[in-house]
């Protein structure tokens, strides 16, 4: 079992290899100014296609950005969650392992949103109340394949029924699916932002569920 976990280790540091690869791609590959303000975009061939095949929808934009709100839910539902466990046992040895270590994982999704924030890869395909801003990775691409697989994994660890698991997990899943596309097909991103974003998520997820199952080897 022990070396079935560390496959996830290796895994998820493919994935995160895979991810500066694309990026450094993306930085030297077909960059053209194709974007407003004459920006420049890696890719520029193929992210151009793809963005007038799909072309503007900013209704679709705004729902997935009000519904970003959900994962954040998740993210202070287990951070209180975490905070009764310290307070009911009057010591925070006492918090969930888990717990912990979800903490740990949020704090790192957050500061690499602020990474790319001040480190701009490229500029969205549109303004946005007329300000250019960054679009790599998408950030809402991240936020949401990385909360709410996580919250999946948690919940499932702590719900007993099968059905409701089932029907949890059919949420999650189709909440998550629908973000991702929506947000891909809204076009307020480059169709290199959605899978940057979709990498470096499927890594930091991996690298979680590797750390995550540590204690079992441990205790």
């Amino acid at each position: 079992m022990k070396k079935e976990n560390q496959k996830y280790f290796f895994i998820a540091l493919l994935l995160i290899f895979a991810f500066v690869l694309w990026t450094i791609l993306i930085c030297f590959v077909d960059v053209r100014k194709i974007g407003p303000k004459e920006s420049e975009v890696g890719f520029a061939l193929v992210n151009g296609f793809f963005h007038n095949l799909t072309g503007i929808n900013m209704r679709l934009y705004i729902i997935t950005d009000w519904l970003s709100l959900i994962p954040f839910c998740f993210i202070i539902g287990f951070a209180l969650l975490g905070l009764i466990q310290w307070i009911k046992h009057k010591s925070i040895k006492k918090v969930d392992y888990s717990i912990f270590i979800l903490g740990g994982f949020y704090i790192v999704v957050m500061a690499l949103f602020i990474l790319f924030e001040i480190l701009v890869i490229n500029y969205r395909p549109v303004l946005i109340n007329g300000i250019l801003e960054a679009s790599y990775p998408s950030s809402t691409t991240m936020l949401v394949m990385c909360v709410m697989p996580t919250s999946l994994m948690q919940l499932n660890n702590r719900i007993h029924n099968k059905a409701l698991k089932k029907c949890i997990a059919f949420l999650i899943i189709t909440f998550t699916a629908f973000m991702v596309i929506g947000r891909l097909i809204s076009g307020v991103h480059w169709l290199t932002d959605i899978i940057g974003g979709a990498l470096l998520s499927a890594g930091l997820i991996t690298m979680y569920y590797y750390v995550s199952n540590l204690q079992c080897f441990y205790q």
